[in-house]
């Protein structure tokens, strides 16, 4: 008598438990904040200055006394030029019945307490300007610190670095971050049903074969998320070859990553190889595409088993995968927030299990479905630009606000 089937589990559970498994990596790296970008910093990042250090312009213009250059105005006469301030220099305090030619960036001289914009004056001759307008005070001045205070905490430790985060972290003067060192991922196929592209042509192709399309997308989403990535190719439906790929695998890597071959078919050698080396656990989540999905060691490795077909593949890798490996980097945001948008399509015969819609923004701002939504059409993760995440046996009707998170934020 076969022992009844566990139940499905709730994705959130699921991701709960997998990140407790991921407990961030021994070690780090100094890199130069040019080659930063997408790594996670691991020590806070202080200011030892301000920014900006001085009180500067924000427009090209002439530096005053707000309340001389309102009576200047008031009188319609021209106000004499001083001097000239550009940016890298410094000027002298103002003179009193003056302005100071001035430009983008420079520091506000002494004395002059805001800032009347090119456009807002016209050259009266011999030196002088004529002021149009009556400036308040503190126009067009940007204050010292006003970006960031010295002692300030700009960078937080656990924080996954963008390319605004270089360019701030640049303005405070550092030219090198410290960041997690990379996860190491060992990635390969199993099935002997597999062919590269290159090797056989489409007229060719034995009956039965299918080219590997997943290694393509996995290999570019693990580099996406800065690891470094050992392609150990396909690995033939063999217990004795499969063993000896994990075995090895496990010895220099951090995770050992797969699609398929985690089922109990006789031709299915990775369960048993991978609890052969050490411990496995076969999750069935409740989510569609996705349901199949492993995790468990080899050695010192984690080892993750994705679902064979490409959509189920692609997104489980998002869901779970990702937040997996940006937790082993230490990093303290590991899934987006989805965004509330409206749908521009039904979906009156929803699954009981938690659904990921492959869906599109049209020109109005709605969301439109990919017709064809099998775990096996891969064009439908191509077409689309985001996931909608339908709650189980939720109905959805055309117009409805529905759960939205874009590609753009998980391909990150």
């Amino acid at each position: 008598m076969n022992a009844p089937r566990a139940p499905l589990r709730p994705l959130d559970e699921a991701l709960d438990e997998l990140l407790s498994q991921a407990r961030p990596l021994a070690g780090s790296e100094s890199v130069s904040t040019f080659d930063a970008d997408g790594r996670v910093l691991v020590r806070e990042s202080l200011s030892a200055l301000q920014v900006p250090p001085q009180d500067n312009s924000s427009m090209d213009g002439y530096a005053v006394r707000s309340a001389e250059a309102a009576q200047a105005v008031l009188a319609g006469l021209p106000v004499p030029v001083s001097q000239r301030i550009a940016a890298g220099s410094a000027g002298e305090p103002l003179a009193p019945g003056t302005a100071a030619r001035i430009f983008t960036g420079a520091p506000v001289p002494a004395g002059a307490d805001a800032i009347v914009m090119q456009e807002d004056t016209e050259a009266a001759g011999e030196g002088r300007v004529r002021l149009l307008r009556a400036p308040q005070p503190g126009q067009w001045i940007r204050r010292s610190g006003e970006d960031v205070t010295r002692g300030a905490v700009v960078l937080q430790a656990g924080e996954r670095l963008s390319p605004a985060s270089l360019g701030l972290a640049a303005s405070i003067g550092l030219d090198r971050l410290d960041v997690a060192r990379r996860p190491r991922v060992a990635l390969f196929s199993t099935g002997d049903e597999l062919v590269m592209p290159g090797q056989v042509p489409p007229e060719r192709m034995a009956p039965g074969a299918i080219y590997n399309s997943n290694r393509f997308f996995l290999r570019s989403l693990l580099l996406r998320l800065g690891c470094e990535v050992s392609d150990l190719g396909i690995v033939p439906d063999q217990r004795e070859a499969t063993v000896r790929a994990l075995r090895e695998a496990s010895a220099a890597h951090d995770l050992i990553l797969t699609s398929g071959g985690v089922s109990v078919g006789e031709e299915d050698h990775v369960k048993p190889a991978v609890q052969q080396l050490g411990s496995l656990a076969l999750w069935q989540i409740a989510i569609k595409p996705g349901k199949p999905f492993a995790y468990g060691q080899v050695g010192a490795a984690h080892f993750i088993g994705l679902p064979g077909n490409p959509v189920s593949s692609f997104v489980t890798f998002l869901l779970l995968v990702r937040p997996f490996l940006l937790r082993l980097q230490g990093a303290s945001r590991v899934a987006p927030a989805p965004i509330q948008l409206p749908s521009g399509f039904d979906w009156p015969r929803p699954d009981r299990r938690r659904e990921f819609l492959r869906v599109r923004r049209s020109d109005d701002g709605s969301l439109a479905l990919f017709p064809n939504q099998s775990s096996g059409v891969l064009t439908s993760a191509v077409w689309g630009d985001g996931l909608v995440d339908n709650p189980p046996g939720q109905a959805i009707r055309r117009g409805d606000l529905v759960a939205f998170t874009p590609f753009s934020e998980l391909l990150s």
